[in-house]
């Protein structure tokens, strides 16, 4: 049988440049809590403190009362900590290996695309492992200066050479996307694709949906993998609903069929 995987395969085989745009769906197979929260810990309800997560994970929260955005930076890292890539994360990145011109535009914070060798990568939302003072040039990672988050320590940390704030480098709710993800967001809009594959994103901000839409207009192929209907699973040509990390596996064996 003819299957969708079948002809993705062969849309993947034929592309020299492919684009996969990414989101939390793609890590949720390595254990990693999809959006709002660890597990669900934050659907549908506030924080200690009565206020959304959004909030307590705002820029403009971390400026005023960095222990409460920090207590919840610490949750999460701390869920986090000890995953690692999945089966998905190394397909895209053999893909990259196999067509030099494939990209990834990434919603993802957990530095998984990286880890697991892709090179052609924009992580949009920044990298929650890459850690800095808010006041002078020190920079560290969070498996050095928080022990990968497992050993407990006083929030907000501050800088060992100024007593500044130290932050990770992601992007917080309300604040502006760093200058050097747009100009690069932009460089890819201007390559013409030969397919785009959206995974495990509801594509609800422009910057995600919109290389999927301007792909689309312009008749170049467009796949999207997540289990969920969202805004983008009517505007794709082929929707496939099921997880990430089995599905690019399917599609990577039909791939490499003889």
């Amino acid at each position: 049988m003819y299957t969708l995987i079948t002809q993705v395969a062969e849309i993947f085989k034929k592309a020299d440049r492919i684009l996969f745009i990414t989101g939390a769906g793609l890590s949720a197979d390595s254990g990693l809590p999809t959006y709002r929260g660890i597990g669900g810990l934050y659907d549908d309800k506030h924080t200690d403190e009565g206020i959304p997560i959004e909030e307590a994970l705002s820029g403009d929260m971390l400026k005023r009362h960095p222990e409460i955005t920090w207590k919840y930076l610490w949750q999460i890292g701390s869920a986090c900590s000890g995953k690692k890539f999945n089966r998905g994360h190394e397909v895209i990145a053999l893909i990259e290996k196999m067509k030099s011109e494939t990209w990834v535009l990434t919603q993802n914070i957990d530095g998984f695309h990286r880890d697991a060798g892709s090179k052609n990568l924009i992580e949009v939302h920044g990298n929650a492992s890459e850690l800095y003072c808010t006041k002078c040039s020190f920079k560290s990672s969070s498996q050095n200066f928080l022990s990968g988050y497992g050993t407990a320590i006083q929030i907000p940390p501050k800088c060992p050479e100024c007593k500044g704030l130290i932050r990770p480098n992601v992007v917080l709710f309300g604040e502006m996307l760093p200058e050097k993800a747009l100009k690069q967001i932009y460089e890819i809009e201007t390559i013409r694709m030969d397919a785009v594959l959206s995974v495990g994103t509801s594509g609800v901000f422009p910057y995600i949906s919109g290389p999927v839409i301007m792909a689309r207009q312009a008749g170049v192929p467009t796949v999207e993998i997540n289990p969920c209907d969202t805004g983008l699973s009517d505007m794709v040509d082929f929707k496939i609903k099921a997880g990430a990390a089995e599905t690019l596996d399917r599609i990577w064996k039909e791939m490499n069929k003889a």
